[in-house]
């Protein structure tokens, strides 16, 4: 398959320290790839420099096209989005109103397939439809997950990625979340999941990477990740979240 990210001797660094050294990965079209590790690993720095909201050095190319000097509103227009951890969402606003933001550029355009996306996401996330009226400062923290996820889906991203999707989240709302995620391949989408519930993340996605100390320390098919020892014994024997 051919690559729609590509990432070669990425380095990223805060000041004199090296917080991401010569990282390497590729996501390819429609699938899900997944890189775990522990807290201050280098994770979200890592997603933080491909939506280009930190310098970096390396290249990173995207749907064959150099990204290096390309800046993060335009990346954003090429069909990269980003979820951060935090979810970003604008609290004072309606959850039908944050929706309409993830589409803003849309708007612009004066695309009418707007009002189909409104249903698609309300579709799969039937609660926000519910509370469609009411201020997203007001969701529980897994109808606050929804709705970043949603709002990320009305810009049509081709590169979704997703900062800790299952931060602070109860178990079986991790569940709901990673069916979601896993059923977002069937619509094309190609995904970027950074995780710390390595256990969760390696069952819905194609291909991992384990980034330690800011570097990758393993790669390999998600199955086989899921499987080797070394994985099995620093991460998947404390991981919770299972999404069967």
């Amino acid at each position: 398959m051919s690559a729609l990210l590509e990432v070669r001797d990425l380095c990223v660094a805060y000041g004199k320290v090296e917080a991401v050294h010569r990282i390497g990965l590729r996501v390819e079209e429609g699938r899900i790839v997944t890189v775990i590790g522990p807290n201050g690993a280098g994770k979200t720095t890592l997603l933080a420099a491909l939506m280009g909201m930190l310098p970096s050095r390396g290249r990173v190319s995207y749907a064959n096209r150099d990204l290096t000097h390309v800046e993060a509103e335009t990346r954003v227009g090429l069909g990269l989005c980003l979820v951060p951890e935090r979810r970003e969402l604008f609290a004072a606003m309606t959850v039908e109103d944050n929706l309409t933001l993830g589409a803003f550029r849309r708007y612009r355009k004066r695309d009418k397939t707007i009002s189909a996306d409104f249903e698609q996401v309300y579709q799969l996330f039937p609660r926000l439809k519910e509370r469609h009226r009411q201020l997203a400062g007001t969701l529980s923290g897994g109808e606050r997950q929804m709705l970043a996820l949603g709002r990320a889906l009305m810009s049509r991203p081709r590169l979704l990625m997703l900062d800790e999707p299952s931060l602070g989240l109860a178990p079986l709302v991790v569940r709901d979340i990673f069916h979601v995620i896993a059923g977002l391949r069937e619509t094309g989408v190609s995904i970027l999941l950074v995780e710390q519930n390595a256990r969760a993340a390696l069952q819905v996605s194609d291909y991992g990477y384990v980034l330690e100390t800011g570097e990758i320390a393993l790669e390999g098919a998600s199955a086989d990740l899921a499987s080797d020892p070394r994985v099995i014994e620093s991460y998947l024997g404390l991981a919770s979240g299972s999404v069967d």
